[in-house]
């Protein structure tokens, strides 16, 4: 299958999701977790990738970073190519550790750091593979030991989080913990574990809200942040990427919204995404455009084959559109 683009520059905040193959473990005891930590850190100072939590569970983990000068892909590249080729020796197999590619999804610092610090770290928990803060705070698989001063690590920016707490570090630990404890009576989070309109809004819920006041707001599934901030990564992002990768043509929902629509249109599916230029066309791709951008929240590039157009075409039908509801 075609991969997606990446969204990444410099100084990127990023929330990094890797998976172990067919949910299969990626550590089978501490030793292996003392080998991904132990390659993990130095990969980071090397590439000046800053790390500020994160959390080693089985079959997954959780990074919270920002990206270096060499991006995210070369950090990612040489930590987990030596990590699975160090796993696949102690273990005598062969073949790939990690589910296809990492996910990651670009967040906005300033609408969402605190909660996804708060949410890696809380994953031991949520998980039952410590039962109380104290427990927590003496694990040595997650960042927040790191936080509270039980464990050094010079790749972990800790400073960074506590200065979002206060000056003074002592009183810093504090509310930080404080905070912690609040965020994990709020459950799961699950809209901090991806990114679209969806997510961003916290919600279907939240999303149909919108659309009844009459509210619309440019999304992105990469992007995990508010209409203003996507609009501003996607601007950033190189225009060949954005318009030249080929994308999968969405999930059985999606496919299900696209073929209600052409009914009622009294057109067919594959007509559409063949590119068809009548003019009742043009119509249904302005509704899909909006709705499959606004309301779902793809990208221009996963927009763009199901309508049977390139993605700067659906960057532009959406964009006279916008521009007739403000008259």
């Amino acid at each position: 299958m075609p991969r997606g683009p990446r969204l990444d520059s410099p100084g990127t905040l990023h929330h990094v999701i890797i998976r172990g193959i067919e949910k299969r473990e990626i550590v089978a005891d501490d030793k292996d977790r003392g080998i991904f930590v132990s390659r993990m850190g130095p990969v980071a100072l090397k590439t000046g990738t800053n790390i500020y939590a994160w959390a080693l569970m089985t079959n997954h983990a959780h990074i919270l970073l920002k990206s270096g000068q060499t991006g995210l892909s070369a950090f990612m590249r040489k930590f987990l190519t030596g990590y699975s080729s160090s796993y696949n020796r102690r273990h005598e197999r062969h073949g790939h550790l990690f589910q296809n590619r990492y996910k990651s999804i670009v967040c906005e610092e300033d609408a969402y750091f605190l909660k996804l610090v708060s949410y890696i770290h809380l994953n031991p928990l949520r998980a039952g593979l410590v039962t109380t803060f104290e427990e927590l705070e003496h694990y040595p698989w997650s960042g927040h030991s790191a936080v509270m001063g039980r464990k050094a690590y010079e790749w972990q920016d800790s400073d960074y989080v506590l200065g979002y707490f206060g000056e003074r570090v002592g009183t810093a630990r504090t509310a930080y913990l404080e905070f912690m404890q609040q965020e994990g009576k709020l459950g799961r989070q699950p809209e901090l574990t991806g990114g679209g309109l969806i997510r961003s809004a916290g919600g279907w819920s939240e999303v149909l809200s919108m659309k009844r006041r009459g509210e619309r707001q440019f999304s992105d599934e990469r992007i995990l942040g508010s209409g203003e901030f996507a609009q501003e990564v996607i601007a950033e992002a190189d225009a060949s990427v954005r318009e030249k990768v080929p994308l999968a043509k969405g999930c059985p929902e999606v496919i299900e919204l696209v073929e209600r629509c052409c009914q009622r249109y009294g057109i067919s599916r594959q007509a559409l995404e063949n590119g068809c230029r009548r003019k009742e066309f043009s119509e249904i791709r302005k509704e899909l455009a909006m709705t499959l951008v606004f309301e779902i929240g793809l990208s221009y590039a996963r927009t763009a084959p199901l309508l049977g157009v390139s993605a700067s075409a659906v960057c532009q039908i959406i964009k006279t559109a916008a521009a007739a509801d403000c008259k």
